[in-house]
């Protein structure tokens, strides 16, 4: 999730160890260890542009991390605490602020090897939002009022909150789905592979994708007192030779789009006026295709020379009201 929410998850639990007397220094630990594995993203590389999707929720994310990475945070703010609490009352709340990122960041749709080293499965949960002030919010109000109050019970409020939404999101995924089957019922689709996604900043309107036959079919679905959906849009399964037929199979280009399909589950599309291979998972609008990212094909480059990694994230004002219409229910209107 974003940083502030890891931060104010990592507070939380850190918090639950504290006394009134070191609320405030415990929460920042807690805070910064929360948000730490996020280090990740510095590792980057001018010459191959993809080398962070392999490394961002990789090694600092996986549970088998935890005890070190929470040592290096507590090494780290150790010299600016020592005077007022002991190693060990340091490590602890580091250890909960680090241990909470990896599970959090599981509960999205972007991917977590939670696992690493012994597997490079992508673990999604799937129910939040990478992005969603509902959740952070209060969240954040009760631990800043565990620090003004210095009473430890507000902590156990936020933690209590945290876990009621993310519980809450599990309900609404399965109600999703539910409604998904039906809408591929209803069209005749026997769907192979299927996957939802909270939209942005709720967990209400979804984003539904299937697959039938070679292609995927991507909807809205609306999960409020009832479930309805809103109709999208389809794409053909990314195949190399439909899509890129004059592509060396054995270019880096092609070991990029192999990379490309790892992260995103392949669930890879093509765009063919972009000649973009594209992540399906991700776009503006729940219920279409036009892609968030992707990677850019060129098959007349060299053998050696790496695919260009594309983003596209612009949200204009039509885009915009069309998608609060959708999660207000305006236009979502097809009941299932």
């Amino acid at each position: 999730m974003d940083p502030l929410s890891q931060g104010t998850v990592g507070a939380a639990f850190a918090q639950s160890t504290g006394t009134k007397n070191n609320l405030f220094k415990i929460g920042v630990i807690g805070f910064l260890a929360g948000m730490a594995p996020d280090l990740d993203v510095l590792i980057q590389s001018s010459n191959d542009p993809i080398l962070f999707l392999e490394y961002h929720r990789q090694f600092t994310h996986s549970l088998f991390f935890i005890p070190i990475g929470s040592l290096i945070v507590a090494l780290f703010i150790s010299p600016f605490m020592k005077s007022s609490m002991n190693f060990k009352t340091i490590y602890m709340a580091s250890f909960l602020g680090y241990a909470t990122h990896g599970l959090l960041d599981a509960c999205t749709s972007y991917g977590t090897l939670l696992f690493w080293p012994f597997s490079d499965e992508r673990i999604t949960w799937n129910n939040i939002s990478i992005v969603d002030p509902i959740f952070t919010i209060p969240a954040l109000i009760l631990v800043a009022s565990a620090i003004k109050t210095r009473k430890r019970k507000f902590s156990f409020f936020a933690i209590g909150w945290i876990i009621f939404y993310l519980s809450l999101g599990f309900i609404q995924y399965d109600r999703a789905l539910s409604a998904a089957h039906e809408l591929a019922k209803s069209r005749g689709h026997d769907a192979e592979r299927i996957t939802l996604k909270p939209s942005f900043g709720n967990i209400i309107l979804w984003k539904s994708i299937y697959k039938h036959d070679d292609n995927f079919y991507v909807d809205a679905i609306r999960t409020a007192t009832s479930s309805t959906g809103c109709i999208g849009e389809s794409i053909a399964e990314f195949d190399y030779e439909l899509h890129i037929p004059r592509l060396n199979i054995d270019s880096q280009q092609a070991k990029d789009i192999e990379r490309f399909r790892w992260f995103s589950q392949d669930y890879l599309g093509f765009d063919k006026e972009k000649n973009l291979v594209t992540d399906i998972r991700y776009s503006m609008i729940p219920n279409q295709i036009e892609p968030m990212w992707g990677l850019l094909i060129d098959e007349n480059m060299d053998v050696s020379a790496h695919a260009i990694w594309w983003t596209g994230r612009d949200l204009d004002q039509t885009q915009l009201d069309l998608f609060k219409d959708m999660l207000s229910g305006k236009k979502c209107k097809i009941t299932l």
